[in-house]
Formats: structure tokens, C-alpha cells, sequence
């Protein structure tokens, strides 16, 4: 089977550079899918899961808000943040997203549109860490 190059790279740097089988990836506009020779495209990344295949094996990673090119049989994802499943700290995860839920709901009491926007986005990132190692621990 024909392979493409995936980079994950963040702020502090690589994540992921290795040639892999399929990607799946949240988008802005939904999920999507990229295989070897996958037409050129660029997208916006959001929130979630972004998983990809190797010699049969998947592997997940949380990400969080970015970009995603795909040119040259290569797609890039210049992300916030990426961390792969097995290496999230669910209880603590758990914990953030409780934290984000209750800063949500007394936002909206006082319609405070700032702290619930950040409130939102810190849900948004402890529910996709937390996606991301429930799916890593369900191959284990």
C-alpha cells in the first residue's frame, strides 16, 4: 500500500514525522481523510482527535486548533497543541473539562462573552484529550 508523510509539528516544535498509511483529522468543516496522493488542499484544523495508520496499527493524538496542507504526498498539520493518547493524564483531564463546564455555566448566568469563549475552548480540549485516550486504551 501506498504511504504518505505526515508532519504534526506545535509551537515547541515536531510531533509526528512519518510515513503512514491514512489520516483522519477534525476539520473546521467536518472530518476528513487524506491517503496517498490525496489532491492538494489547505484547511483549518479545530479541536479533536486526529488519528492515522501504520502497518496496521492506529495511533491517536489530540489536537487542538491549527492548519492542514496536503501537497507533494505529504500532509503537514501546524497545530496548538498535540499530544498523543497514551500519554494523557485522564483523571486530570477529567477534572479540566468538570473546571471548563462549571466556568461555562456561570458564564452564560452573567453573559460574560469573553470567559465563556476561553470556558468553551478548554471544554472543547479536555473532551478531545479525553476522546483521544479512551480510543488509545480501547487497542490496549
Amino acid at each position: 500500500m501506498a504511504q504518505i508523510h505526515l508532519e504534526v509539528v506545535t509551537p515547541s516544535g515536531p510531533v509526528v514525522s512519518e510515513d503512514v498509511d491514512i489520516v483522519t483529522a477534525p476539520g473546521s468543516s467536518g472530518e476528513f481523510g487524506v491517503l496517498a496522493n490525496h489532491a492538494p488542499f489547505l484547511t483549518t484544523v479545530k479541536t479533536g482527535v486526529l488519528h492515522y495508520k501504520k502497518d496496521k496499527e492506529l495511533k491517536y493524538l489530540m489536537v487542538s486548533g491549527g492548519f492542514a496542507e496536503v501537497s507533494d504526498n505529504t500532509v503537514t498539520f501546524l497545530v496548538e497543541i498535540a499530544e498523543y493518547g497514551h500519554d494523557i493524564d485522564v483523571p486530570r483531564a477529567l477534572l479540566a473539562k468538570e473546571r471548563a463546564e462549571k466556568s461555562l455555566a456561570q458564564q452564560q448566568a452573567h453573559d460574560e462573552n469573553v470567559s465563556r469563549v476561553q470556558a468553551a475552548s478548554a471544554l472543547q480540549r479536555a473532551m478531545a484529550r479525553i476522546a483521544a485516550a479512551e480510543r488509545c486504551s480501547r487497542q490496549l
